[in-house]
């Protein structure tokens, strides 16, 4: 199997996968990996994601009209090429809209202070809340890039939740981890709110995290497919360092 015809694979089973988590509902949240020169595999517009099958896929160029396939391309595919735009190393975006997450992007309310070690070293010490813009909107832009200078996960305001990696398996581990981490601040806000931890032990996790998942600047990936350990053996390793 080609390393694109892999990549179809794996987009259709993470697609799935968004639909059997409840993260999308209707034809919502989209999925795009690089191909290289200047093409991505995307999935198309007016699709369950539960749907989604291989025959399905469309290969965009980054102004996100058509190269190959017959479905059409989605309008959100705008805050897709920016993120690749910003990041040279992302390889793989998924938009969502997990609920308790994107409850907090429309609140406007933000994660805060790191309150658990794990979440730091998986996806670092924040998460943004991007303000509200539409697909293209240059003032989004600039937004996007700038939250991803320092973040690989999201929140959009009154919008939902980005995520950008490697590939699509780390994109869902860190979906599934802000929703589980909104879950949890949801609950402590009931009871008082959050505890922040240590800025200090904030900072040795955040490391971490940067070594495990370096980032680059804009421009195109080198490669269609970066080799990569499991977040979740990177994440233990990490944490059985720090002791």
């Amino acid at each position: 199997m080609s390393s694109e015809e892999t990549l179809r694979s794996e987009l259709v089973a993470a697609s799935k996968a968004l639909h059997g988590n409840g993260w999308v509902a209707n034809h919502d949240g989209n999925l795009t990996c690089r191909l290289g020169e200047g093409r991505f595999l995307a999935t198309p517009t007016a699709v369950s994601k539960k749907a989604v099958g291989p025959e399905m896929l469309i290969v965009v160029d980054p102004a996100g009209q058509v190269l190959e396939g017959t479905r059409k391309s989605f309008s959100e595919f705008k805050l897709h090429a920016a993120a690749y735009r910003a990041r040279g190393d992302v390889v793989c975006v998924i938009h969502a809209h997990p609920p308790t997450a994107t409850g907090f992007a429309v609140a406007g309310v933000e994660l805060g202070e790191p309150f658990l070690a794990e979440p730091v070293v998986s996806i670092g010490p924040r998460v943004p809340l991007v303000p509200f813009g539409m697909p293209g909107d240059p003032a989004l832009d600039a937004a996007l890039s700038a939250a991803l200078e320092g973040a690989d996960v999201l929140l959009l305001a009154n919008h939902g939740v980005l995520v950008v990696g490697p590939d699509f398996e780390t994109c869902l581990l860190r979906m599934e981890l802000l929703e589980h981490i909104c879950k949890i601040a949801l609950v402590a806000r009931q009871l008082g709110g959050t505890v922040a931890l240590p800025p200090g032990l904030v900072d040795d996790l955040a490391k971490k995290h940067r070594g495990l998942f370096p980032r680059e600047g804009g421009g195109a990936s080198s490669s269609i497919r970066r080799e990569h350990t499991p977040a979740g053996d990177l994440v233990a390793a990490a944490l059985k360092r720090l002791g």
